[in-house]
């Protein structure tokens, strides 16, 4: 992925010809009309469909990084799985936050997944626009490697620093921001009604408590794309397959919700993981920078990278695991750790 420093300033031919991003952002507008078709009449999501929308959801990838090997060469394909599995862990702590505020604004199960898939539309958006943002930045010129290396050590640290502290006191949603600036803007009614984010009430417009949580959700977007893009532009530059490892990542949250449900609260060790991740993709970005600078710096190829990403997260979850069975043999339950993880 890492070119030698005499291209290091020329911009990275792109996989994505025009025709191959019309018909990547049609797929994706597709797949997810094709989600709202599914969502439109609540209900509560069985662990069947929940694993055969998942199971298609990871084909889908697969599939795409195969043709990528083959039809581009090795190195867009594992540029590709590489960028795809550092998006996913960090969706799967995505995840964790959806789960706190389907739970703090007590969203009945037969619509929660009409706001996940809502937060799955909002992080897409955002990820464009920070995704074409930072191909910008890239063009400007090579320090913008050292930026993205220092937003990745900010992260890794915050991260870091929340899942050492140990467990936070309940956070009041309700002070959020976003939230109060909603509830100031439009009155709320008290109950849920379906699906539908607005309603009339006493003869006027009212606000749902479903709009209020899918406001809440859009906020924490911001904050996962602020790692997330970065991150993935220190597998590769190529803004196509930043785009492509980020879609295919998030396009699937909905159905793993609700298969990792009940596994993601045993999964105290995962923010530790991340920071690590995000931290090294940090070093290897900042590496990178310096090459551009000091040729002889060496710099960390791609499959290392996902050697060492692949290792953390099992390091991470063999770990999880083993924790939250020594808290249940001690009569204690799982681990509430992750509790931190709301990262406002």
């Amino acid at each position: 992925m890492l070119a030698p420093s005499a291209a290091l300033a020329a911009p990275v031919e792109s996989v994505g010809s025009p025709g191959l991003w019309f018909i990547s952002i049609a797929v994706l507008l597709g797949l997810l009309v094709a989600d709202f078709a599914v969502t439109r009449r609540p209900h509560e999501v069985s662990m069947r469909e929940a694993v055969g929308w998942s199971a298609f959801y990871l084909m889908l990838p697969v599939l795409f990084g195969l043709w990528l090997w083959v039809d581009f060469g090795s190195d867009q394909g594992l540029e590709f799985i590489t960028g795809f599995v550092v998006e996913k862990s960090l969706s799967v702590d995505n995840l964790f936050v959806f789960m706190l505020l389907l739970t703090a604004f007590a969203v009945p199960p037969a619509v929660q997944q009409r706001v996940l898939l809502y937060g799955i539309v909002g992080a897409l958006a955002l990820r464009g626009i920070f995704i074409a943002a930072g191909a910008a930045l890239l063009s400007a010129g090579t320090w913008a490697f050292l930026v993205f290396g220092m937003i990745l050590f900010a992260s890794a640290v915050k991260i870091l620093h929340e899942a050492l502290t140990g467990p936070a006191e309940d956070r009041d949603i309700s002070r959020m921001r976003s939230v109060r600036l909603l509830r100031r803007l439009m009155p709320v009614t008290e109950d849920y009604s379906g699906a539908r984010l607005t309603v009339r009430d006493n003869g006027r417009r009212a606000l749902t408590p479903l709009a209020v949580v899918v406001v809440a959700v859009f906020a924490t977007d911001v904050v996962f794309a602020v790692d997330s893009v970065p991150a993935v532009y220190g597998i590769t530059e190529d803004a196509y397959l930043v785009f492509a490892t980020n879609a295919f990542a998030l396009l699937g949250l909905r159905a793993l919700y609700f298969v990792l449900h009940s596994a993601l609260a045993k999964l105290v060790h995962l923010n530790h993981g991340l920071a690590i991740i995000l931290a090294f993709i940090g070093v290897k970005l900042v590496l990178h920078w310096a090459h551009g600078v000091w040729p002889g710096v060496p710099q960390i190829p791609t499959p290392i990278s996902l050697l060492v990403i692949i290792a953390v997260l099992v390091t991470v979850t063999v770990t999880s695991l083993r924790s939250s069975r020594r808290a249940a043999d001690r009569g204690g339950g799982a681990p509430s750790e992750r509790a931190a993880a709301v990262r406002r």
